[in-house]
């Protein structure tokens, strides 16, 4: 995998997450927190997922969590 460039974001949501109308709301979602967190973004594939209760999450929870992950993968690196 080249690690130079501009990073790359995927999400994965199965259908056991609920019905196509929650699994794009999920998506939007976090899509935002990613792109409210693009600084923190290293070159890269990223592949972000999540359950049903990020439906129902304030989005300050899913934003803080999203952070978490990517200084998670920072320190990784």
């Amino acid at each position: 995998m080249a690690t130079d460039g501009p990073p790359r974001v995927a999400y994965a949501l199965g259908r056991s997450t609920g019905t196509a109308v929650t699994r794009n709301r999920i998506r939007r979602r976090l899509r935002h927190a990613v792109a409210a967190e693009r600084a923190e973004l290293r070159s890269g594939a990223y592949l972000f997922s999540a359950g049903a209760e990020a439906v129902s999450m304030p989005f300050e929870d899913v934003q803080r969590r999203v952070r978490e992950l990517l200084v998670a993968v920072a320190d990784a690196r």
